[in-house]
């Protein structure tokens, strides 16, 4: 169990705008150093990114705990995943219709990520007989696969959610599929990016400041879902001004 004193560290606010800031500058990296760029300052960038998807996974996992109403926390997820589909592939240059060139990165990883929440209220079900959730597990990681992050990220919502109270469980479970995410890369992407997905353990010391506090503002769930598909609009909209309406960037990461 995590001990932390609740008068210190960071709250939910600070470490989700911690992920939007970094996410941000990922995305204009790959905006404006389109493809595998091996320019260091490209590459740390890249790195400082990787702060953002384990931030959203473990507040995913803490918001399925809180949530009054599951029904409507998941429906606002969906809704999101449907527009920002169109935001992430305007932004990359990649057709709105999923893998007619490949299977990886068709759409944004929020698809994953309300996903992640299906499977945490299913895997609380004690009606349910393992081998029906072993089953929806698969059919949920077949569904999300072509998204940002993947299968990946599904997982590592259920891994984080089902062992929470258990910090160095849900910490060993964020970087085993991380590390199932850079073997991936290793093997059919790009070799220096497959070690940059590592970077998701930089997250770890900042999770672990984690006091438990939301913070004084309340909108900052509103906040993320205009400004997810808004800033993909732009730097969609930057990428057709340096490089042209057919250009695409190739893969992203969240």
């Amino acid at each position: 169990m995590l001990h932390v004193d609740k008068e210190k560290g960071l709250n939910s606010n600070q470490l989700k705008l911690i992920a939007i800031a970094a996410m941000t500058l990922d995305h204009l990296t790959w905006t404006l150093f389109p493809g595998y760029s091996t320019e260091w300052f490209a590459i740390l960038f890249h790195i400082i990114g990787r702060l953002t998807a384990p931030i959203m996974w473990f507040f995913i996992a803490e918001g399925y705990h809180y949530t009054h109403d599951i029904k409507k926390y998941a429906a606002r997820l969906f809704i999101l995943a449907a527009i920002s589909h169109f935001a992430y592939n305007f932004c990359f240059g990649i057709s709105f219709i999923p893998c007619q060139t490949t299977v990886f990165n068709q759409t944004g990883v929020v698809w994953s990520l309300a996903w992640g929440l299906v499977l945490l209220y299913i895997y609380d079900k004690k009606t349910w007989k393992s081998w029906q959730k072993i089953l929806i597990t698969i059919v949920v990681c077949l569904i999300t696969f072509p998204s940002d992050w993947s299968c990946i990220a599904t997982l590592a919502i259920l891994a984080i959610g089902t062992n929470r109270g258990n910090f160095k469980k849900q910490m060993a479970h964020m970087m085993f599929y991380t590390l199932m995410y850079a073997v991936v890369y290793f093997l059919f992407i790009d070799k220096v990016y497959a070690l940059v997905q590592l970077g998701t353990c930089l997250t770890i010391p900042l999770l672990q400041l984690y006091n438990g506090k939301r913070g004084s503002f309340k909108g900052i769930g509103k906040l993320f879902y205009i400004y997810y598909p808004l800033h993909l609009f732009i730097c969609g909209i930057i990428r057709i001004l340096i490089y042209g309406a057919a250009f695409s960037t190739g893969t992203a990461n969240f």
